[in-house]
């Protein structure tokens, strides 16, 4: 588990326009011109495109480096070439696809464990969009589509939690997915859900993140709701609950549950 307070973590909501803030300023984090940056599409079933068009992308934007890590096998995340093309990279981006497959591939693996010590260390950027974003929450929710706040609204599995204390999920606004986040919170109320819209991104570090890119981020707060019921079927109550929609400029500090505006 990475301490955010020394990890810089940008998340993506999916979609994110080649070129422009979201990327650019990844590329920034990654060292510009010096940037060591490595892509791993574990979550692609076509992890060659997603590849090819991402070391495009970031070279397009000054990265100096961009090489990709293929890992298709658990003990392909044991190798030592793996690791060492982590300890030299300035920055990791994982691609969205099926965030399922980034963590029985990845979770537990010497991969997954140098990550975490290099994140909470401050020694690399670690980004992720889609699948990428929704495996950094401790709980990730992996599906659901039913209509309502309930208990089938929405499923969840343990996620990588590169970044405590927080639920992610993506394509927020584009998908209607506030239901499901709202389920999700209300089964973990002490875990602040954090909804995504495409091409935007929240961007972690010293226990607060910053919003950006040209969409919202919807943030589910149930830690201040008087009364929460989950029953077995049949709708969920939440009373009380915070709800904010933070666009680009906006902060918000997760120890403190409390919004604010970027300096």
């Amino acid at each position: 588990m990475a301490d955010a307070a020394g990890s810089r973590l940008l998340i993506i909501g999916g979609a994110e326009r080649r070129g422009t803030t979201i990327l650019a300023r990844f590329v920034e984090l990654a060292g510009g011109p010096d940037a060591h940056i490595v892509v791993i599409a574990a979550a692609s079933a076509v992890p060659g495109e997603l590849e090819a068009d991402y070391a495009a992308a970031f070279t397009g934007l000054g990265a100096g480096t961009v090489r990709a890590l293929r890992l298709t096998t658990r003990e392909d995340a044991g190798q030592p070439s793996a690791l060492a093309a982590l300890e030299q990279a300035t920055a990791v981006f994982f691609t969205g696809g099926d965030q399922y497959r980034i963590t029985t591939l990845l979770g537990g693996t010497p991969v997954d464990s140098l990550l975490q010590t290099l994140v909470a260390d401050g020694r690399l950027v670690l980004a992720g969009t889609s699948a990428g974003a929704a495996m950094m929450s401790g709980t990730m929710i992996l599906g659901g589509n039913a209509p309502g706040v309930t208990t089938t609204s929405v499923r969840t599995g343990p996620g990588l939690e590169f970044l405590p204390g927080v639920l992610i999920d993506m394509h927020f606004a584009e998908r209607g997915r506030l239901n499901r986040l709202l389920s999700a919170v209300a089964m973990y109320p002490h875990e602040v859900g954090v909804g995504i819209d495409e091409d935007t991104a929240i961007l972690a570090r010293q226990g607060a993140f910053q919003v950006l890119g040209s969409g919202s981020v919807t943030v589910v707060d149930a830690g201040a709701a008087s009364d929460i019921r989950v029953p077995a079927d049949g709708p969920i109550a939440i009373a009380g609950a915070r709800i904010h929609v933070l666009p680009a400029g906006y902060t918000f500090h997760l120890k403190d549950r409390e919004w604010g505006r970027a300096a």
